[in-house]
């Protein structure tokens, strides 16, 4: 059988960034860790987070950030690819970015309609694609004015996404409905939040290839 092969492209909390203490949660422990395992043989599961990603904006603080440059890059050097899920925005609600809502949503589309053009699915298709909406914002004691306003953004971002990924016949998994982030800092994941999300990416590509 065939193997398939999964990326998984996203920001610090693909990366396992753990709330309030700092480092990386164990591979096990990380949504796309738990992915893997629930996928079981017969499927390659590949991480690709990085701590303060966007979707299309640079960070004028952080280089390199700019989710938008390293995606076609990351797609061809892992083609072929089965699936792709994309999970960021978080970072795009800085305030620095001064970006709407329905911007973070359209950002989120412009990698979907990438990784669509890219023909890197297997015999040159393009490759499924699951888009992952952003989970419940916790406090934000810690950094009340990098992320002002942020959590009612997210909120506001959702039907825009819901738009988006109707219009461009791509997966949407509605990560509020299931997590939110930790209460610890606002916008990381705790570990039992990183095992139902690798459960429930699981089950949904699952029945994609049923």
């Amino acid at each position: 059988m065939t193997e398939r092969v999964v990326l998984c492209y996203g920001d610090s909390n693909t990366w396992g960034w753990i709330p309030a203490e700092g480092g990386r949660f164990p591979r096990d422990v990380r949504w796309p860790g738990v992915l893997a395992a629930e996928l079981g043989a017969g499927w390659h599961v590949i991480e690709e987070g990085l701590g303060g990603r966007t979707t299309v904006f640079d960070d004028p603080l952080q280089p390199g950030r700019n989710g938008r440059k390293h995606f076609l890059p990351c797609l061809l050097s892992h083609d072929p690819l089965d699936l792709v899920v994309i999970g960021l925005g978080t970072n795009d609600l800085k305030v620095r970015y001064s970006a709407s809502a329905a911007d973070i949503a359209r950002g989120v589309a412009v990698l979907a309609e990438l990784a669509l053009e890219s023909r890197v699915g297997p015999g040159g298709e393009s490759p499924k694609v699951l888009l992952l909406g952003l989970p419940t914002l916790g406090p934000l004691d810690d950094r009340p004015d990098e992320l002002a306003g942020g959590a009612e953004k997210a909120v506001a971002m959702r039907p825009y996404l819901r738009e988006w990924a109707a219009l461009l016949g791509v997966e949407l998994l509605e990560l509020h409905e299931l997590v939110g982030y930790s209460q610890r800092d606002g916008f990381h994941l705790e570990a039992e939040s990183h095992r139902l999300i690798g459960e429930a990416v699981a089950a949904r590509i699952q029945a994609v290839f049923a």
